[in-house]
């Protein structure tokens, strides 16, 4: 596979097949991704891999979780933002169309929104996936390490892709940085950014034919010189 049909095939699969992902696979997509360019060589990134029993009982922290929070707990609050507060076009107009091309695939309608909490909470059972991975970072460090773990990511994803393999990237979890550093006994000086689904792809759920528009190249680019 070259990195060009990687990159064409990787999307955000919400729905996973049961088919275990062997141990020696995700090593080596880990020990490769490795390679991936940060400044100074700072490599910032922390992984943990959950899968098995262990995938099962954090399965079941969240469904309590998340039962908690509907019964109106709000002692949890995520360390960051994941989107601006005041998210302006054309990137608010990118999440909106994103999220109604998804709903329109699974007939959920803007207007039942209980059916939608639904669909979301499923972000927290990994999407049926048989492997999770958590990626963190020290908390002194800046920006630009945090677009360091974005490069190492990528390539895990697609990586993955070359071993016939699917993922969800999932800032959703850092909702819950307690909880899962709880869970994966997450030191003190480090912070949870976001986990991983990693899986098959299910080929006959209709939200994994679901493939995201993007802005054409002279919307984001610009030639000098040339």
């Amino acid at each position: 596979m070259t990195v060009t049909e990687a990159l064409e095939t990787r999307i955000s699969v919400r729905d996973f097949l049961p088919t275990p992902v062997p141990l020696e696979v995700i090593r080596r997509v880990l020990a490769t991704a490795s390679r991936s360019p940060s400044g100074g060589n700072l490599q910032p990134w922390h992984i943990d891999v959950v899968a098995g029993a262990k995938l099962d009982e954090l399965k079941a922290i969240m469904q309590r979780r998340l039962a908690e929070v509907a019964a109106g707990d709000r002692s949890e609050q995520p360390e960051y933002d994941i989107y601006p507060k005041e998210l302006v076009s054309p990137y608010r107009d990118y999440r909106f169309k994103i999220g109604e091309d998804m709903y329109a695939r699974l007939g959920i309608p803007r207007e039942d929104k209980a059916a939608r909490l639904r669909w979301f909470a499923r972000n927290y059972q990994f999407f049926g996936a048989p492997m999770a991975l958590f990626c963190s970072v020290d908390r002194r460090m800046g920006p630009p390490q945090w677009s360091d773990l974005g490069m190492f990511l990528q390539s895990v994803m697609l990586l993955l892709r070359e071993e016939g393999l699917d993922s969800c990237p999932q800032e959703c979890w850092s909702v819950y940085p307690q909880t899962i550093g709880r869970f994966i006994g997450l030191p003190a000086e480090r912070m949870l950014f976001c986990g991983m689904s990693i899986g098959h792809a299910n080929p006959e759920h209709p939200v994994n034919r679901l493939v995201s528009q993007r802005a054409d190249l002279s919307q984001f680019a610009t030639f000098h010189g040339v």
